[in-house]
Parts: C-alpha cells; structure tokens; sequence
C-alpha cells in the first residue's frame, strides 16, 4: 500500500528523471584531438600557445538546425583552462562575421567555463538558424597562458588569432592564421527523433590531407553535400574523426600529430559523439604502410592483426547498437614515402579488402579503392584522382569517394 509520502517521494524522483533539455542532438562538424605536443613554440611553424587571445575558428556544417550546442575540449591537456568567454556566428569571409548573426555562448548559465585537464564541457543549447552546409565562426577568449590542447593539427582550414577579447567583434584584425583546431571539437544541432549522425573514422585519407585548403573538399563533405541534396525527410549530420598518420593498433613512435590508436580513441570519436547511428571505418593503410618508416620494425602487423581490430570495433558498435560500415584501403603502389610500399606490404592490404569486402561482418561495405583505382595499374591510384604523392587522393579522388557511396545505407 502507498502512503502519501512514499508517493511523494515517487513524484520527487520522477521529476529529477526529466532533464529541462529534452533534445535529441546530432552532430553537424566535429574533429578528434591528438596529444599535446611538448612545445608547441619550437616544434610547429603556427602559434598554439595562447594568453589574451582570441581564437576565431572556421568550421563547416553538414546537417542544419534551429538550435546549437558547442562542444569545447581539453582532451590530452596537462593543465586546466579557463575560456573568458565563447560566441558563435556565420561566417561571411575570412574572419568576417555575417552582420546580426553573432550569439554569445553559455555554459551552465555562466559566460565563461573552466575545463579540468582531458575533460570535455557542452554549452548551454541556443537559439540559431543554422543553415545545412555554412560556414560557422566559434571564437574562443583566453583570457590566462595556455597550451593548445584538444587540437586537431592538420584541419585544412584557416582560423585566426588576435589579441583581446575579439569574441564579439565583426572580424579579427590584423590576425595570426592557424590551420589547426583547438579547444574546439564539436557543433551539435537539435534534430526530430528521426535525424541522426554518421562518424567517418580514419587517417589522413578521411581527414582529407592533400584537399583544398578552406575548400571543405574532404570524402565525407562529399558524403554531407549528397545528404542534404538528396533530401531523405531526416536530418543526418556528418562528423570527420579522422586523423592523419592514425593507426588502428599503435600509438605513435615520435609525431604525436598521428593521435592514438583508433581502438584507443574510439570511445571519445565514435561512442561519446551525440545521436550516432552509423560509422565509416577507413583504417589500416597506415599499420601496413607505416612499420620501417615512421615506424620501427617490430610494430609490423598481418592482415589478421587489422582484421582482428575490425572485428573489435564490429563489436563495439553492435553493443551500442550503431550500424558500422567498412570501406576498403585505396591503392598505394608507387608512393612518393620511400618504404612505405612494398610488394609484400601489397599482399597485407589485398588482404584485408578481401575480407572487409567477402567476410559480411561489417554491416556494409563502401569500395573506396574500386572508386579511385587505376583500371590499367590496379595496384596504383587513377592519377587524376592523386593529390601529388600516390598515396592521399586530390579534392577530385575525394569527390570519386563521396560518391561511392550508397546513400541507402543511412536509411
């Protein structure tokens, strides 16, 4: 029998149940951090110690929405860091804001945010139409000395740094240009139960290295650009985790810039991401090409070793009920990266293709090698769709991957 307390106690419990943000959100951009270089002064050409400071960062969005959320990161920092303050806007050019479209950003009601070393803050959901395919400016005031952390070094897109509190102001002046991201590592957009987000995780072929620079002419904008023109009545957005030199089961021996290995990151890239139904796998090319160059010799792996990575990351996915697809290595033969090919490394990934594309263990297969390989040289890249060094496509091999592609997968 019920008391009227014990009642009263149910409705107290129920109403801590229901969280005043009852959103369902998808990721419309993100990017995956790597580690924290020890002195970002003397080991890259771009500034990523910040003090006074404005970081305006550029980013792309796939999917559109009324309503935003920021996600800022200090993932692999040593210290904690405080962001002054934080706004949002459309970008019109270079720094440039779109006029009456600038919003300042909350978190927990408050205008600025201390983030603990590794950890990860949302902020408060805002009101902004956001258009599918724009381009956003997320400016970010450091108001005390930090080091760069939750970065993606090699964003192919340019961002801006000034000095002072710029985070409101029309256009940075005067500004140092970066092309990484930092502290910043996604943008979420209220979406209908029905939307949802793909993760593409890879290397640098997904991170798109050798494309346009501030040209969004990655594989899976490719892939975004389809979504939003194929007009499926759901909302999908489209998150790029790659990372260049990443590796399925090794972290790197001396460039950081390469981030942990993918079975390390794939909580926080693929697991932790907001409404993901769907991954992309494209790794392996790295564990196969990597070992005697950028690599020592006794982190060679077998095609078994990639495949049994895979088959973790299968059941990873299943378990969180997120439907993964597998997409074949593409050609390598001939690369410009001495030792990174060999005829027996060739074996190792024919292999591995054979099974993603025969084993029926992924959900889906997409053939990003039958979409840029060379017909008369099987083993090498077409080469109009080579970005100069055999290995990375161009923004058209990227083109040929987007649209490889079948869209019915998503449905």
């Amino acid at each position: 029998m019920k008391t009227a307390a014990s009642v009263s106690v149910l409705l107290v419990f129920a109403s801590f149940g229901h969280g005043a943000d009852t959103a369902h959100w998808i990721g419309t951009w993100g990017a995956s951090p790597a580690p924290q270089l020890a002195n970002p002064a003397s080991m890259l050409s771009e500034h990523l110690l910040f003090e006074n400071q404005t970081i305006r960062e550029i980013v792309h969005t796939s999917a559109g929405g009324k309503s935003v959320r920021v996600r800022l990161s200090n993932a692999y920092g040593r210290e904690p860091v405080t962001i002054g303050a934080a706004h949002i806007a459309l970008r019109k050019s270079e720094s440039a804001i779109v006029a009456g479209s600038d919003h300042p950003l909350t978190f927990a009601g408050r205008s600025s945010v201390f983030i603990p070393a590794d950890a990860t803050v949302l902020s408060d959901p805002i009101d902004m139409d956001l258009p599918a395919l724009s381009d956003v400016a997320i400016s970010l005031f450091l108001p005390k000395a930090a080091a760069g952390a939750g970065l993606h070094y090699s964003a192919q897109q340019t961002s801006y740094v000034g000095a002072g509190d710029l985070t409101a102001a029309q256009s940075v002046s005067d500004p140092a240009k970066i092309t990484s991201w930092v502290f910043l590592t996604g943008l979420e957009v209220s979406a209908p139960a029905s939307g949802g987000t793909i993760v593409a995780l890879g290397d640098s072929i997904t991170d798109g290295a050798r494309s346009t620079v501030d040209a969004n002419r990655r594989w899976p904008n490719v892939l975004a650009e389809r979504l939003a023109s194929a007009k499926t009545g759901f909302p999908i957005g489209v998150l790029d985790e790659g990372i260049g030199g990443n590796r399925l089961l090794h972290d790197p021996a001396v460039n950081i810039f390469f981030g942990v290995n993918a079975l390390a990151r794939f909580d926080r890239d693929v697991l932790a991401q907001p409404g993901v139904r769907y991954v992309i796998v494209l790794e392996g090319i790295n564990d196969i090409g990597h070992p005697g160059t950028s690599a020592p010799p006794n982190e060679i792996v077998t095609a078994e070793d990639i495949i049994a990575a895979y088959k973790q990351m299968i059941e990873r996915a299943h378990e969180a009920g997120i439907k993964i697809f597998g997409g074949t290595l593409t050609p390598f033969a001939g690369t410009t990266f001495p030792n990174y090919f060999t005829p027996e490394k060739e074996v190792k990934r024919k292999a591995v293709n054979e099974w993603i594309r025969t084993s029926h263990a992924f959900d889906g297969v997409i053939d990003f090698e039958k979409a840029v390989r060379d017909p008369q040289n099987p083993d090498g890249m077409l080469p109009k769709y080579d970005g100069g060094d055999r290995l990375h496509p161009g923004d058209a091999g990227y083109q040929a991957m987007g649209e490889a592609i079948d869209l019915s997968l998503f449905r």
